[in-house]
């Protein structure tokens, strides 16, 4: 298997099995929140590395979730240090700039977010942002490939000026996301309506020429829900981490996202306490999120946290085990594919493994642990082990990463959407 994400350019022109460059000399806009050290950051690396392997140009454009992060700020250095491993042939960043704050719509956005209305005011967001007056230089935009609903204003700004199709990545219904939320967050009574905030992600994605869903379950809810549209179910591709040769630490890693919290939270307040003397490493910036919203628990288990650490494939090549603790979320995890791909023991909830075609029971060296008196059974057996497993380069878990969520099958996929939403432009 060829290496993924490729490095370079020439290492994507040498990608296995690649097609003869079916979209050489088409340029491709790659749409998406700037957000890094998460699962979505590395759909949105696997996008860039599928379009350059097929011949392609690729351009990005990371919109800014919050007011005052704008091209050339604080925020878009720490963005762009953060996201190196996204490679493009030009990059560009955007967000809403303080001075919009005072317009009408987004005042009206920001008050219904009081009541913890995201979608409305995530689109507004992006709606204010100024593209980029660099993307006028590109000769030509043949695609638009756009992540999540909340980005489209700034995708469907790109169309009417260049003509290009949209294809959406809806990245699971994030209605959902915003609703659990809003069951433990504060916000201003009444809580919005789980309802409101999926017409307005609906509202939105129904402007894309196609829709691409991420597993069978996303992919089923939105045809229920977007009959007129048409609809793709391309899995993921996730970049594997190093198969090395364990013997350290057991560890977990969490983006700084709700769900992860709630996952985070459990196995530390129901687990820990039953795990005994077991030390464990959280990585990630779950950190931030844990201290501002459980602080007593954070300080309790400061020691555990890692942050952010700039090399996770070391991390992943030197656990012991890896966790997956999961009790949250909908559609496929991008960080158990992640985990999978290392070779390294698992000790995960059966939720973990949601929306994928495979039986975690089946492998080897998975550990599943529906309760928490077992997660720390489990715990506890990990941290006695000697650390010495079999060839985790053909663990069980490593070749079913392989087999289903590959570069090549993936690249394939965007390729065929590609062709029938841009037959006038791809060379077929």
């Amino acid at each position: 298997m060829s290496e993924f994400p490729p490095k370079d350019a020439a290492a994507i022109d040498q990608a296995e099995a690649a097609p003869a460059r079916p979209l050489a000399g088409a340029c491709v806009l790659i749409v998406h929140p700037a957000w890094h050290s998460c699962g979505s950051h590395q759909v949105f690396v696997s996008q860039a590395a599928a379009y350059r392997a097929l011949g392609a140009r690729v351009v990005t454009l990371a919109l800014a979730d919050s007011p005052g992060s704008v091209a050339g700020s604080g925020a878009q250095k720490a963005y762009d240090a953060a996201t190196r491993d996204l490679l493009a042939d030009r990059r560009f960043y955007s967000g809403m700039p303080l001075g919009r704050v005072a317009r009408p719509s987004f005042l009206g956005a920001a008050q219904a977010w009081l009541h913890g209305d995201f979608a409305r005011i995530l689109v507004e967001s992006a709606r204010l942002a100024p593209i980029p007056d660099g993307l006028e230089e590109e000769e030509r935009i043949d695609l638009v490939h756009c992540n999540h609903f909340f980005c489209m204003p700034a995708a469907v700004e790109v169309r009417r000026r260049r003509g290009a199709p949209i294809v959406a990545d809806t990245h699971d219904l994030q209605a959902r996301q915003y609703a659990l939320r809003n069951e433990r967050g504060w916000t201003l009574p009444p809580a919005a309506r789980f309802d409101d905030m999926l017409a307005v992600e609906l509202a939105e994605l129904a402007r894309a020429d196609a829709l691409i869903h991420l597993n069978d379950e996303e992919a089923a809810s939105f045809r229920m829900l977007l009959p007129q549209s048409r609809h793709e179910l391309i899995y993921p591709a996730v970049a594997p981490t190093p198969a090395g040769c364990g013997g350290g630490d057991l560890i977990l890693v969490a983006s700084a996202n709700y769900a992860n919290y709630l996952s985070v939270e459990w196995l530390l307040e129901e687990v820990m306490p039953r795990a005994g003397d077991v030390e464990i490493r959280i990585l990630g910036n779950i950190d931030r999120e844990a201290r501002a919203r459980a602080p007593t628990l954070a300080r309790r288990f400061e020691r555990f946290f890692l942050g952010r650490v700039d090399d996770l494939g070391a991390a992943y090549a030197s656990a012991r085990a890896v966790l997956l603790p999961t009790t949250q979320g909908h559609g496929i995890s991008i960080k158990t594919i992640e985990a999978m791909s290392c070779g390294a023991p698992l000790i995960a909830t059966p939720h973990a493994f949601r929306g994928m075609r495979l039986d975690p029971a089946s492998l080897g060296n998975v550990t599943l642990a529906s309760d928490a008196a077992s997660f720390a059974a489990a715990l506890r057996r990990a941290q006695a082990a000697s650390g010495a497993d079999e060839d985790r380069a053909t663990a069980p878990t490593r070749r079913a990463y392989e087999a289903h969520f590959s570069f090549p099958a993936y690249r394939d996929a965007l390729w065929r959407l590609a062709a029938c939403v841009m037959p006038a432009r791809a060379s077929i």
